[in-house]
C-alpha cells in the first residue's frame, strides 16, 4: 500500500461544538466565509468543518498546526486579530459549548491526515458535486495508547478493517503538552485514540459496520482485546462536510 503524502499538523484539535437550537447553519455560513484563509492566515490549518449527522445542533471541525509553539502564535494573532474581533458576537450568539477539545497528534509516521487532492471552494462558489461522509472513531482509554498499541492497530486492527470496507485515513492519540493557549480549553484528563475513515455515502458506512460484526476475526480475536482498554464505550461521529471543508 502506498502512503499518501501527509499534512504537516504535528498537533490537531478535534473540536465539538453544542449549538443552540436551529443556528448551525448560521454558524457555518460565518465560518466558511470568515473563518478559513483568516485562521490559515496566521498559521493554522483548517482540515474539515463538519455537520453531526446525528445531531442536528452539534458543529465538528478539526484544526491543525506545525506543533505547540505554533499553535499559540496562530491563536494568539487568529483571536487577537481584526476578524475575529469583528464577527465573534455573532458567532459566539450560535453556540451553547464550545470546550469540548480533544488535543491529538499523529499516532505514527504515517497517521496524520493526507494532504488535500485540489482547492478549497472559494466562498460563495457553487458547493462542490462529490462530497463524501466521514466517520470519526473516538476510544477512550484506561491509559495510554502507546507505541505498542499503535503497532497492533497497524499490524491487526486496520487490515480488519480495510477488509470491511474501511479504510483508515488518519490515526491520532492523546496529545499531553501543557495548553500553550489557556483561553481556549482542551479536555486534559483523557486518553483517546481516534481514528477517521471515508465514505461514499452513509450506505457504504452501514454496509462496513454490518460486515465488520460479521468477521470472526473481529468479533472473537480484536474487539476483547480493544474492550479490556476501553475506559467507556467509544464514540462514533457520522460528519457531512460542510462547501468548504478541505476533507470532502
Amino acid at each position: 500500500m502506498v502512503e499518501a503524502l501527509r499534512c504537516p499538523a504535528g498537533v490537531v484539535e478535534l473540536r465539538q461544538y453544542t449549538l443552540r437550537p436551529g443556528r448551525r447553519d448560521a454558524l457555518i455560513d460565518l465560518f466558511d466565509r470568515e473563518f478559513v484563509e483568516s485562521q490559515e492566515a496566521v498559521g493554522a490549518t483548517l482540515l474539515g468543518q463538519f455537520r453531526d449527522l446525528d445531531d442536528p445542533d452539534r458543529f465538528v471541525w478539526l484544526r491543525g498546526f506545525a506543533d505547540m509553539d505554533r499553535r499559540a502564535e496562530a491563536l494568539e494573532g487568529f483571536y487577537g486579530g481584526p476578524v475575529w474581533a469583528a464577527h465573534r458576537r455573532e458567532a459566539n450568539a450560535t453556540m451553547v459549548d464550545s470546550d469540548d477539545v480533544l488535543l491529538l497528534r499523529p499516532a505514527s509516521a504515517h497517521g496524520g491526515f493526507p494532504v488535500p487532492v485540489g482547492s478549497r471552494p472559494a466562498p460563495g462558489a457553487p458547493p462542490p458535486r462529490r462530497r463524501s461522509l466521514f466517520l470519526a472513531t473516538i476510544w477512550y482509554g484506561r491509559g495510554p495508547f502507546d507505541a505498542a498499541f499503535v503497532d497492533f492497530f497497524r499490524r491487526r486492527v486496520r487490515p480488519v478493517l480495510a477488509e470491511t470496507g474501511c479504510e483508515p485515513l488518519a490515526y491520532l492519540r492523546s496529545e499531553h503538552a501543557p495548553n500553550t493557549f489557556p483561553a481556549l480549553p482542551v479536555r486534559r484528563d483523557e486518553e483517546v485514540f481516534v481514528w477517521f475513515a471515508r465514505f461514499a455515502d452513509e450506505t457504504e458506512l452501514d454496509r462496513h459496520l454490518e460486515r465488520l460484526e460479521r468477521v470472526e476475526r473481529w468479533s472473537e480475536e480484536l474487539l476483547p482485546i480493544l474492550s479490556d482498554r476501553w475506559a467507556r464505550a467509544p464514540q462514533r461521529l457520522r460528519l457531512l462536510p460542510t462547501d468548504r471543508s478541505s476533507l470532502r
